[in-house]
């Protein structure tokens, strides 16, 4: 019963969804007496006479503008400018894109680079820990052998490990 229940609301809650932006609908008059509905505004040639029913500003808030958020205060050379065609929307569409896609990799970029450095950081901390522990401490040669760090080796590693980590912070 319970799963009736949370069915029936999400079906409500999804009408209620749709009922509100059937509501966001402008109709008017056009020049030849014709009646135009729509969900974008009229064209700015059309008297406000002619507008036989518009959004509230309730409404027109929850709209959302497929060109951004465009603020009430257009200036004159907006409401002028005749609307754009469907090149010039792919156009204004792509570059838009293209411009998410950089900034998107710029950032991926970024977290990686960080990423790096933070686990690069850790690992010269490591290493440092290591060296300063006392034991012994063995790498292998250009023949594949086993060859102990001297005191002095281990000396120079601990230095060359403590500017290391100094670059970290």
């Amino acid at each position: 019963m319970n799963t009736v229940f949370w069915k029936q609301a999400a079906f409500f809650v999804a009408a209620l969804c749709f009922a509100t932006a059937a509501l966001a609908q402008y109709i008017w008059v056009d020049e030849k007496g014709v009646k135009q509905f729509s969900d974008v505004p009229p064209p700015a040639s059309v008297p406000n006479n002619r507008i036989l029913k518009q959004p509230t500003p309730m409404q027109a808030a929850f709209r959302a503008d497929d060109s951004g958020a465009q603020t009430g205060a257009s200036t004159e050379a907006d409401k002028s400018a005749p609307p754009m065609t469907l090149a010039e929307k792919n156009a204004d569409f792509l570059r838009r894109r293209n411009k998410q896609m950089e900034k998107d990799k710029k950032a991926a970029d970024e977290a990686k680079r960080k990423a790096d450095t933070a686990k690069n950081c850790e690992h010269a901390r490591s290493y440092a820990r290591n060296l300063e522990s006392g034991q012994r401490m063995a790498r292998t040669d250009k023949n594949g052998e086993r060859v102990f760090l001297s005191d002095a080796e281990r000396a120079r590693e601990l230095q060359d490990a403590k500017h290391s980590v100094a670059d970290c912070k």
